[in-house]
């Protein structure tokens, strides 16, 4: 089976400034599904307009990372935050209904600055299980599925509370709902644990978002993303993507040449 590729507009195609254009160069690079970070500044009725016309899903979106000048980076396991957690994951639930996305990531959010890890890691996680059973309730009737993904505190995120796919393991299984998954990082998961192939075994049925067909290639990403930069042009550096199609006897797009 071939894989299928999703193109962060987030990262990808930064000179384009705009994400319905970064969505139509994913599509012309043969991307057939994409996902953001907190789409700012982009009213829903353009992009969605903009996935329609390129013929190309939107996978997945984040909720609001908060207050970017205090530092912050998601709300859901910050004590103190609820309400403004709650606030966000209305409006990003709202945006995803109306450019069609199913999936959202639920950001944790960081260790408060001035505070110990181990001190607040009781109060983060009572925290975190609260806000994640009001979200699998607002999503169930979306029919929509929310994601966590755990962020490596090595090198990316020192302060990111959830840092580890045990981690995230464990509260999926104390939050106990269906439409509440993992999103495997394979490069952090590298960072903080290593052993992908047996991580991935043992974290597989958890797992909806990165091993599913659209976003298979999280590592591949990377490189992508490396590749755009050394290039110096995104399209360029997708070289890559093409390479694997013809490898595979698919036209641009990962389409069968039948299909045609």
């Amino acid at each position: 089976m071939a894989l299928r590729f999703s193109a962060n507009l987030s990262w990808l195609f930064p000179e384009l400034p705009a994400l319905p254009a970064r969505l139509e160069a994913a599509a012309a690079a043969g991307f057939g599904a994409v996902e953001a970070a907190w789409p700012a500044g982009c009213p829903a009725q353009e992009l969605r307009a903009a996935a329609e016309r390129a013929r190309v899903r939107i996978a997945l979106l984040n909720t609001p990372p908060g207050d970017p000048e205090a530092g912050e980076l998601g709300l859901a396991a910050v004590p103190g935050r609820q309400a403004a957690f709650r606030q966000g994951l209305e409006a990003a639930v709202h945006y995803a209904r109306a450019v069609g996305c199913p999936r959202i990531h639920v950001m944790a959010g960081r260790v408060p600055l001035g505070t110990d890890r181990a001190a607040v890691a009781g109060e983060m996680e009572t925290t975190f299980i609260e806000n994640l059973r009001y979200t699998a309730d607002l999503l169930s009737q979306e029919d929509m599925m929310g994601l966590l993904e755990p962020i490596n505190s090595r090198i990316t995120d020192p302060r990111y509370y959830l840092n580890t796919p045990h981690q995230a393991a464990a509260i999926l299984e104390k939050v106990g709902r269906p439409n509440l998954k993992l999103q495997l990082d394979l490069f952090h998961c590298q960072i903080m644990d290593g052993n992908l192939s047996r991580n991935l075994e043992t974290y597989f049925p958890l797992i909806g978002n990165t091993l599913h067909p659209d976003h298979w290639g999280k590592l591949l990403q990377l490189q992508q993303e490396t590749l755009s930069v050394t290039a110096g042009d995104t399209l360029e550096g997708l070289g890559w993507l093409r390479s694997y199609w013809e490898s595979r006897g698919l036209q641009h797009g990962g389409t069968s040449k039948a299909a045609k």
